[in-house]
């Protein structure tokens, strides 16, 4: 990973978490944020994979997610 993926595009948490990898070797990897859950490939655009060219209105700091109102709920299976 280079320095811009070695933090958060979303929330710039320093943790990145391998997910899994393409069947094919080195094509992609999909990465977690462990402070925010965001999830990304690393084949995506820049606007999704690099905080400097993150949507600005998306982007979050520690602070706005301890003061998150709520944190949706994954249903359940059926």
């Amino acid at each position: 990973m280079s320095a811009e993926e070695t933090a958060c595009p979303r929330c710039a948490a320093a943790e990145i978490r391998s997910v899994t990898t393409s069947p094919v070797p080195g094509v992609w990897e999909v990465l977690q944020c462990p402070q925010c859950l965001y999830m990304w490939r690393t084949c995506e655009p820049d606007r999704r994979t690099r905080r400097d060219s993150y949507p600005d209105s998306f982007k979050l700091t520690a602070e706005d997610i301890a003061n998150a109102t709520e944190v949706p709920a994954i249903p359940a299976l059926r």
